[in-house]
């Protein structure tokens, strides 16, 4: 209930956004809107300005919404209220009442950002987990612990990291831009500062999934091993682990953290089998040993080890918060960097360079709903914000039937001085159509074998 809840009041609330740019913008242009719809079918509320005209509709499927304006095109205008239609208008009016939807949902992103950069945030610090051997950090000379304070890009100024999401964000633009990434980090319980290069520009990977990040050496930040809570009648109660125990070693192997224990566990498994294993750990200031071993479950077709319990501490936690004026500055930033990058990411799949499994639908976006909703306020205004951000975007596309396609038109008459033909108009809105179609025959299998895979 909580996942269809959050997703129907995120979609309609960026709809919403989205149509009141059109309506607001259409309105200080002169131009007079018959009806402004959010949502499509059955009216369930309506109502009637009465110093506009305008009606105002709130409809039974809130997938989508529109603006209805006085247009020749679409009906006939009588001669005294033609001043009014929006095909009359300049060719300036015309773009602005277009780009002030896409317009729109920018400006909520960043008010969104800024609203969680003015009340703050609980976020795991930026302290990274021993990577795992091979990988990239740990070619680098990386061995966890260390905490990040500071990265750059290759050919960009150095920026302070002041979360493990700071630095999971500037990991992925170095990814998918193919940049290398300069780490400055301190020991633990130090303050000198090293250096350290990871050379992502090497990495063949076209898709942002936990693989990437696999590959890099950056799964999470570091967590100690400590067993939480513990089910009945599992495999980690019948060894007789209690919640609250620190591991240290597995089969002789030193445990450094959660996220190193919870591999050992999954990759457990030989033949078929999991072994019994000897664990190490200490309870209430003692040391002891216990004989665990890991059930044998399936996933995704692969025998995985699991124990019935949760494996790892939280993680420490930093609040970052920012005053008025600076986080605002920064939620500008942050919308701009994500609207860049989603614009890079686009142009990658469309050359072949990135998948197109990196593209999500309605049910991948509903899920991301429901969990960030679960997760507090704060992590769905986040959520909101990125949402808010991909439907601008998106909208800005040169595409037939969205806004910007029809920028398009008008880079066009602005270009030549006559409009598109009637003829041009058709063929290209059938041939935007049958884009989005495709696009969304493919969201919806990425959603189908992401979810249900």
């Amino acid at each position: 209930m909580l996942t269809v809840l959050a997703f129907i009041v995120a979609i309609a609330l960026l709809i919403a956004v989205h149509e009141y740019g059109h309506y607001r913008v259409a309105v200080a242009c002169g131009v007079r809107v018959l009806r402004f719809s959010i949502g499509f079918g059955k009216p369930l509320l309506r109502w009637q300005s009465k110093t506009s005209g305008t009606e105002f509709v709130l409809a039974l499927f809130p997938l989508g919404g529109f603006v209805k304006m006085l247009d020749e095109r679409e009906a006939p205008v009588a001669p005294a209220e033609r001043h009014l239609a929006f095909n009359t208008q300049s060719l300036g009016r015309r773009s602005a009442i277009v780009a002030a939807g896409p317009a729109a949902n920018l400006l909520l992103a960043v008010l969104l950002y800024s609203v969680v950069n003015w009340t703050g945030v609980q976020v795991p610090a930026a302290i990274l987990a021993p990577p795992q051997a091979e990988s990239m950090a740990s070619q680098s000379g990386l061995v966890g612990g260390e905490r990040v304070v500071r990265a750059a890009l290759d050919g960009e100024a150095e920026t302070e990291v002041r979360s493990f999401e700071d630095l999971r964000w500037q990991l992925t633009r170095g990814a998918l831009e193919g940049r290398d990434v300069r780490l400055w980090v301190q020991a633990e319980k130090t303050s000198s500062e090293r250096e350290f290069l990871l050379r992502l520009s090497t990495l063949d990977n076209n898709e942002v999934d936990a693989r990437m990040f696999q590959k890099m050496g950056v799964m999470g930040p570091l967590t100690r091993p400590v067993m939480g809570d513990i089910m009945p009648d599992s495999a980690a109660a019948q060894a007789g682990l209690r919640a609250g125990d620190e591991v240290t070693q597995v089969d002789g192997k030193p445990i450094l953290d959660g996220q190193g224990l919870r591999m050992l566990i999954r990759q457990s498994v030989v033949n078929g089998k999991a072994p019994t294993q000897v664990w190490t750990l200490l309870r209430d200031g003692q040391r002891l040993q216990l004989n665990v071993t890991p059930q044998v479950v399936q996933e995704n077709g692969q025998a995985m080890g699991r124990i019935g319990a949760y494996v790892g501490a939280p993680p420490e936690q930093v609040l970052v918060r920012y005053g008025a004026l600076d986080g605002s500055w920064q939620a500008l930033v942050k919308t701009w960097d994500v609207s860049v990058l989603t614009l890079k990411m686009m142009g990658r799949m469309l050359i072949g360079e990135a998948s197109i499994k990196n593209i999500s639908g309605p049910l991948t976006i509903a899920d991301y709903a429901g969990k960030s909703a679960g997760m507090g306020l704060t992590q769905y205004l986040i959520f909101l914000a990125l949402i808010s951000v991909s439907l601008g975007v998106l909208n800005l596309l040169p595409v037939p039937v969205l806004d910007g396609g029809h920028l398009m038109y008008y880079l066009w008459e602005g270009v030549t001085g006559r409009p598109v033909s009637d003829a041009w108009m058709e063929r290209m809105q059938q041939g935007g159509i049958a884009i989005l179609m495709l696009m969304m025959a493919v969201a919806l299998f990425n959603d189908v074998s992401r979810l249900f895979g």
